[in-house]
């Protein structure tokens, strides 16, 4: 980082899979992994930058999957959505170990555990610095926490929406099982859509389509590269109009 160059954003949501709390396995909580994404929050806020974060909750329970297992779809959703909360409250954790002041706000009123969310209260929360976890999905059944970022990016003001991946971008196919896969610097929402590559659920995508919300698709696993990203460097995939 040259001396004295300025963040690129100053307000950013970033994206979390429940997955990634798991660790290597993907499953329940790695308490070395949440650390390790404190760590990276931390870095940006120490430049200044105003942090929002989403958790999904798919390392302890998915919804969908729930219900093609008879559960019924509303009921596995809300149980999902309270695995967000489990998630937000261990990152806070991990956060605040690091001497990070955290904020978890829920879509579900938990008034012994996490603020409801309100909009106001959020965003005067970044302003006095503190990082801002977004848990309990929207609320609502049916839609995903990628559609729960969409929403919240816009509501709160964030400049773009960093969604935390273990690739290092969009490919036309995937990576791992194709070697001649090739990698998108950037690319539009709507070829994204056309071509269905599986970034974000297209209502998600649509609320950043109508609402003109940057995504950028990076490898958060890579030491500093959330830091980088902020900082403007060309890494992973940036979603445009």
């Amino acid at each position: 980082m040259k001396k004295n160059q300025l963040p690129k954003y100053s307000r950013i949501l970033l994206k979390l899979s429940g997955e990634a709390l798991g660790g290597e396995s993907g499953v329940g909580i790695s308490p070395e992994a949440v650390l390790d994404m404190a760590g990276q929050v931390r870095e940006v806020r120490e430049l200044g930058v105003q942090v929002v974060v989403v958790v999904g909750g798919g390392n302890i329970f998915r919804g969908l999957s729930g219900s093609e297992r008879g559960i019924e779809r509303a009921t596995g959703d809300y149980m999902g959505m309270l695995a967000t909360i489990i998630n937000a409250l261990a990152l806070q954790d991990s956060l605040e170990k690091l001497g990070v002041p955290t904020r978890v706000q829920s879509a579900i009123t938990m008034a012994q555990v996490a603020e409801t969310f309100i909009r106001r209260r959020a965003v005067r929360h970044l302003e006095k610095g503190r990082v801002v976890i977004f848990g309990g999905g929207t609320g609502n059944p049916y839609f995903s926490t990628d559609t729960a970022a969409a929403l919240r990016a816009n509501e709160i003001g964030a400049e773009v929406i960093l969604k935390a991946t273990k690739v290092d971008g969009i490919y036309d196919s995937d990576p791992k099982k194709n070697a001649n896969a090739k990698r998108f610097p950037q690319i539009t929402y709507l070829d994204a859509l056309q071509r269905q590559l599986k970034v974000m659920d297209s209502t998600a995508f649509s609320l950043c389509l109508d609402n003109k919300m940057p995504i950028i698709v990076f490898d958060f696993f890579r030491p500093h590269n959330l830091r980088r990203v902020v900082m403007g460097e060309k890494i992973g995939t940036l979603v445009t109009g």
